[in-house]
Parts: structure tokens; C-alpha cells; sequence
């Protein structure tokens, strides 16, 4: 593997690099706090030339939305050693400058981010990317339709990376993400996604006694987020249009993925990890009861199928006045588990019977979950500071074919297979590194503003 240092230790060649320094420092700073000591350069013995980097990690924000300032609060929040806030990147300035005004509250002795590190613009992640050397972090928290882009730039600059969910529009985006994976684990980079739920204690137990056969063997899961609509208000006269949709993103597919996918993934990754595989093919339906929903459907059921036979039932609803739950759940041979209760707190239990009352149960996790959010933070940190194994881009790129394949099912009306998504050639924009604000929309409005819902049987999406 290369190694490359950083700041004026560059060239000098038997120096080492700041990945190794992050590791000898993380180990031992990690060492001193759990003593209780507060400890110099001298005292262990530390390479002077690194006192200007303060042992620090620096982050890079690209998209400054609220996913991404809060990914930034958490890990400020982190132990084990300094983190800072180092650049910044969106497309919109007001957006960055909320972002960091926000985090200034709590975390204001750990900005360092003057005006020559915020960066405006469609190619402000390049910019912020590299103000960072190896052993740093760069957070891609923009949306889908930017992700594989920004991953492979990151890559290639020998940066670590935070990559929100979720992480391309289409197949051939998602193959750029996979190809920018192999690469990272190639070049051994750290990288965690916006899985957090992997790194949830109640459903990592939950999930372990699965695969132990607490239920038996598993042959149907069922996934639901049903809640309140996605709105999307009609176009206006006179907007760019291109910024319309970038501000709306969750309702229009080429940005997001749409809110199946980007809102849905989490079920949809957790439901195949208790399975412990990838569905093979999907089919499903939707529509739209709502005019203002973007250029997506406001409903989705999805049944996938894995190579066994197991079915994935997967129920996603944006709309006002209805049941409403986010749970996830699984059946097995000998019985059956709840992954996920709330959004808030999991309460993952196990029955032995599909009869889901108190005198049937045999588990529960019985005790409140750490904050998962903040748990991949500090494995990400810690991988960093002691070079160890943390990569976790490849099942974030598998997890997202099998969500592509359950939308565009949906929206072909088209029974689908893994191959044949991972393969297809559809691309809803052809060049979005050249994109700009005269760049012209990928889609555009209908009278009165409204956008043209998916047409199963017509629509393309393979």
C-alpha cells in the first residue's frame, strides 16, 4: 500500500504518514483519557513534526442539509481523540451558512472553517475534498444523484469517507459506486455509511439469535414506513427549474432515488441482513393519489424474493390521514421477531408463534439501544486512529441494487431480477459531473406546475 504524509512532513520519506500517526496517536491519546491524562508530544514520544496537525481528524461537509450537519454534530461528539470541522460545500449558500450556524451552538471550539474553506457550487466538493490529506474525512451528505461521483473523487484523493444513504439513482450509477468501492478497499480507506441501524445493539442481538435459529428458518420478512405525504409544491413561473428540484429533492427521482429508496433503504437493508442474502428479483405496485408528489408514486408495495423462496414484503405510504407505523419484522419456521417496533427505540422481540401477544414471547432486548447514530461515528474514528478493517461501501452499493430494483419494478410494472437491474443502461442523467445551474432539467413540469407520475407498462426505468 502507498503512503503519502501530509502538511511539512511531505517530503520527507521516513517519516510516517498521518494514517499511521492517527493510528499511533489514537491508540495512545485513547490510553491517556481513560486514565485521566492529559498528555504531551514529548511524554510519548511523538514525532514533533505533526504538532501543527493537533492530532486532529478533519472533516469535510459536502451537502450542508440537515442530514449532514447532524453526521457532522456526531462526530464532534466522539471520543478517543480531536475532531474538527474543517471545510464546507453545498450547492446553496444560505444552506451552508444555516448549517454552520447551527453548529456553531454547541460546537464552537471545534469550526474551523473561515470563508476560503466554505465552497458554493456544483464543483465545491472537489474544492473541500482537497483541503483534506489521508487520514481525514470527507462526509458526502448530499443526495443520491451526486454520490458516486463524490465518492470516486474522495477515493482517488486518498481521503476517508462518511457516505449518507442513499447512494445512486439508477444502474449505472451504482456500478460507479461499486467500482469506486473495490477501490477504497484496495487503497485501504475507512469508510462508513448511513446504515446506522447495523450498528444498532438491540437489532445486532436480535438479528444474531435469528441466525441462530431462534425462529427457524426465515421465510417471509415485512418492512413498513407509512407516514404522512411527501410534498412537492407546483412549479412556479419564473424558478430555475434545475434548483426546483435540487430544493424538493426527495420528490423527484434523479435527485434522491425518491422516497422509496431514500427513505425506505434502512428497512429494506435490515430485512436482507436477518435473511442474511440478497433478494433476486422483485415486482410491485403503486400510484398517485396526490398531484404534488414530485415525478414519483405516493404508495409502493414491493415483494421481493431471495433464492430460496423467502419472500421481502416491503410497504412504503406518504399520505395524510392513514395508518401509519415503522416496524419491521420477520417469520420463521418456529416462530417470529419484531427487528424494529418504532422509529424511536427498536423493542425488538421474538415469539414462538406467528401470534405476536405476551404469552407467546420467549426474548426481548428489554433495555434502550445506544444512539447507533453516534455508534458509527466512533467505529469510524476508532478505524481511523488504529488502522483497523472498516469499510463498509460494498454492502451499501449491493443494498442499493436491491432497493433500485424494488422502484423500478414498481414504476415498469416489469418483473425484475438482480442481473437485470445491476446491468441495465438507463440513466436518468447522462453527464451529471458537467451539471450546472444552466444545465436544463432532467424532467419538467406539466400544467399548473405538476409533474408527470410513473406509468407502469410505459414508463422506463431498464
Amino acid at each position: 500500500m502507498e503512503h503519502r504524509t501530509s502538511g511539512s512532513a511531505r517530503t520527507v520519506s521516513n517519516k510516517p504518514c498521518r494514517r499511521q500517526f492517527l493510528k499511533q496517536s489514537g491508540r495512545l491519546l485513547a490510553g491517556s483519557v481513560a486514565a485521566g491524562v492529559a498528555l504531551r508530544e514529548e511524554s510519548i514520544g511523538l514525532p514533533r513534526i505533526y504538532a501543527a496537525q493537533d492530532h486532529t481528524i478533519r472533516l469535510a461537509l459536502v451537502g450542508c442539509g440537515g442530514r449532514g450537519t447532524g453526521a457532522v454534530a456526531d462526530a464532534l461528539s466522539a471520543k478517543g481523540g480531536p475532531v474538527k470541522l474543517y471545510a464546507m460545500a453545498d450547492l446553496f449558500e444560505p444552506r451552508l451558512r444555516s448549517s454552520l450556524s447551527n453548529l456553531k451552538k454547541d460546537f464552537a471550539d471545534k469550526l474551523d472553517v473561515p470563508p476560503e474553506r466554505r465552497f458554493v457550487g456544483f464543483d465545491g466538493y472537489k474544492k473541500a475534498i482537497d483541503c483534506l490529506s489521508p487520514g481525514d474525512v470527507v462526509l458526502l451528505t448530499t443526495h443520491a444523484a451526486f454520490r458516486p461521483m463524490h465518492f470516486e473523487y474522495a477515493v482517488r484523493k486518498g481521503v476517508n469517507v462518511f457516505a449518507e444513504k442513499s447512494f445512486a439513482t439508477d444502474a449505472p450509477a451504482v456500478r460507479r459506486w461499486l467500482k469506486a468501492a473495490e477501490a477504497s478497499e484496495r487503497k485501504n480507506l475507512k469508510v462508513g455509511v448511513g446504515f446506522m441501524w447495523r450498528h444498532s445493539a438491540a437489532r445486532q442481538e436480535t438479528i444474531r439469535r435469528i441466525h441462530d435459529g431462534a425462529i427457524g428458518d426465515v421465510h417471509t420478512l415485512r418492512i413498513y414506513r407509512v407516514h404522512g405525504p411527501v410534498h412537492c409544491p407546483p412549479l412556479l413561473k419564473n424558478v430555475n427549474e434545475l434548483a426546483f428540484q435540487l430544493q424538493h429533492p426527495n420528490s423527484f427521482t434523479w435527485v434522491s432515488s425518491g422516497f422509496f429508496i431514500d427513505w425506505h433503504c434502512h428497512n429494506i437493508d435490515v430485512a436482507c441482513w436477518a435473511k442474511g442474502a440478497w433478494p433476486v428479483s422483485a415486482h410491485g405496485f403503486g400510484g398517485r393519489c396526490y398531484e404534488q408528489a414530485g415525478n414519483q408514486f405516493d404508495h409502493y408495495t414491493v415483494e421481493y424474493t431471495f433464492a430460496d423462496g423467502t419472500k421481502l414484503l416491503a410497504f412504503t405510504r406518504g399520505m395524510n390521514n392513514c395508518w401509519s407505523t415503522y416496524s419491521d419484522y420477520a417469520h420463521g419456521s418456529k416462530g417470529s421477531a419484531v427487528l424494529m417496533a418504532t422509529l424511536g427505540e427498536p423493542k425488538p422481540k421474538i415469539y414462538k408463534s406467528h401470534n405476536m401477544i405476551p404469552e407467546n414471547l420467549i426474548w426481548e432486548f428489554g433495555r434502550s439501544d445506544p444512539n447507533p447514530y453516534r455508534v458509527e461515528w466512533q467505529l469510524l474514528l476508532d478505524a481511523i486512529r488504529q488502522d483497523k478493517p472498516h469499510n463498509e461501501a460494498r454492502r451499501a452499493g449491493e443494498a442499493e441494487v436491491a432497493a433500485l430494483m424494488g422502484r423500478m419494478a414498481t414504476h415498469t410494472g416489469q418483473y425484475l431480477t438482480w442481473d437485470q437491474v445491476l446491468n441495465s443502461d438507463y440513466q436518468f442523467v447522462k453527464n451529471v459531473d458537467g451539471m450546472t445551474f444552466e444545465t436544463s432539467a432532467p424532467i419538467h413540469a406539466g400544467p399548473g406546475g405538476i409533474y408527470s407520475a410513473p406509468q407502469p407498462g410505459i414508463t422506463k426505468e431498464v
